[in-house]
């Protein structure tokens, strides 16, 4: 660098140098804040109720149910646009060469002209045997209809989010206990190789132990697939592509509170049938089947129609006039468009009426198909209903099996915690030896693994039981 005398231009160029530095400085530390900022965006942890809500407005199953709903929407303004008048017009331009005929006069004439008319016609269904009316309140029956199976969608898909989310957790659970009971193992077996080098205790100690760490390795790297697998399942259930950096939130989960099961059995089956849409749906069935009946039986009546038109023509083909004195006619040019238009105006109207007296047995085979179907739906209605109440049942007695199970988890692993304290005391003082004590260490790592996945069963098991209750998904909390 080029050294200036001058003391002012010196601290100038000094100046401009250190300017420089805290410029980069600057740039490095705000490429290391985004750099830190994308990466905390890129691995968001999800929570239930985040996978619940994207699944609700990404699966396509409740896309595809949501179509249906706006599908029986559109039949529903079929149905009310059966009620309004039908409007048409009509209009045509023609040329007529030879001998035609002529419109103004309605005789045959040899000669070349051009004609067009136009007109509009409206018509009106006075009586149909009710079948518009019925037509109508069906539309709106099966909206009724395709909402409640949106919401068993919905409903479904939430469950199963939840079923694959809390596998994810058990599945992580499950590795800690492994984790952290090989950590023992890596304790004891230093402790253990400090003991065999001090001569305290035999070599086939130290390798016992060293084993038993090879496995608990071996297990650790299973469990640790487990969660992959599990979560890969999740995002897929959720349509997120990006596998190796989708993950759920770590928090704490206890156990729920599970004041549902203090209430009595038949509250809960009398809530579900008012709540689930099991039961709704085939209820609705039934309505929309008798509906059809009405509509089938609306062929034996009578049909009442009114009709209404207007039509004008006009052309420029030569007018007779007159005839002279001698017979002979006087032609004279075609009247202005407008003046035809008005001499030529007409209007129709009228009413019809259709009465059905033999249709080939259509009318009474339909209204017997519309019976039957009623009779279907009536089965399909009281199976529903048995279906719930058995489903009802078997949530129930499963809570309370799932909450039994883990409490005697529970028990079994403060059981397992003293008999494994009372045999590492043993064992630190060389009264028993390394194969027991590592039994006693893998009988609590299988009560721990056992309280975890009963835990997790049981928090299932309630929130199904909560679902039958009337408790939305969404509104479930853990």
């Amino acid at each position: 660098m080029k050294i200036i005398k001058n003391k002012n231009k010196f601290s100038i160029q000094k100046s401009d140098l250190s300017t420089k530095k805290m410029i980069i400085r600057t740039l490095q530390v705000c490429f290391v804040f985004f750099i830190g900022i994308s990466s905390y965006a890129q691995e968001k942890n999800w929570t239930l109720r985040e996978c619940v809500e994207y699944a609700l407005e990404n699966n396509i199953s409740i896309k595809q149910s949501a179509l249906d709903l706006e599908t029986t929407k559109i039949d529903k303004l079929d149905a009310i646009g059966n009620f309004l008048p039908s409007l048409n017009a009509s209009a045509s331009n023609s040329w007529s060469s030879g001998l035609a005929n002529d419109p103004q006069t309605g005789t045959n004439s040899i000669q070349t002209f051009r004609s067009s008319s136009y007109g509009a016609s409206t018509g009106i269904t006075i009586f149909d045997g009710l079948s518009n009316l019925r037509q109508l309140q069906r539309a709106k029956l099966n909206i009724l209809l395709s909402k409640y199976n949106l919401g068993k969608s919905k409903d479904d898909i939430a469950l199963f989010v939840a079923n694959s989310y809390l596998q994810v957790l058990l599945n992580k659970e499950s590795l800690k206990v492994i984790q952290k009971q090989h950590e023992i193992t890596l304790e004891q077996q230093q402790r253990t190789q400090d003991l065999v080098e001090a001569g305290v205790l035999p070599q086939g100690d130290l390798l016992e132990i060293e084993a038993t760490s090879a496995d608990e390795l071996t297990r650790i790297v299973q469990a640790e697939n487990a969660v992959q697998i599990s979560l890969i399942s999740l995002a897929q259930t959720l349509l997120i592509k990006d596998y190796e950096k989708f993950n759920i939130a770590e928090q704490e989960y206890l156990v729920p509170n599970a004041d549902i099961l203090d209430k009595p059995i038949d509250e809960i089956r009398s809530r579900a049938r008012e709540a689930r849409y099991e039961v709704q749906i085939a209820e609705q069935s039934k309505l929309i089947a008798e509906k059809d009946v009405e509509i089938a039986k609306a062929g034996y009546y009578p049909t009442l129609t009114g009709s209404f038109g207007v039509s004008t023509f006009e052309t420029d083909a030569e007018r007779l006039i007159g005839v002279d004195t001698s017979g002979n006619p006087i032609i004279g040019n075609p009247s202005p468009v407008f003046d035809q238009f008005s001499d030529n105006y007409s209007l129709n109207y009228g009413v019809s009426l259709s009465v059905p007296i033999f249709n080939g047995f259509s009318v009474k085979n339909a209204v017997k198909r519309s019976k039957i179907n009623v009779k279907r739906t009536e089965f399909q209605l009281e199976q529903a209903e048995l279906d719930l109440d058995s489903n009802v049942y078997q949530a129930y007695l499963d809570a309370k099996g799932a909450a039994e199970a883990f409490e005697a988890a529970q028990v079994s692993v403060k059981a397992q915690e003293r008999a494994y304290e009372y045999a590492k005391d043993r064992y630190d003082v060389g009264l028993t030896n390394a194969f027991d004590f590592n039994q006693s260490k893998f009988r609590l790592e299988n009560a721990q693994s056992q309280e975890v996945q009963n835990k997790f069963d049981y928090i299932f098991k309630l929130k199904v039981l909560e679902l039958y209750f009337g408790i939305k998904v969404a509104d479930i909390k853990l």
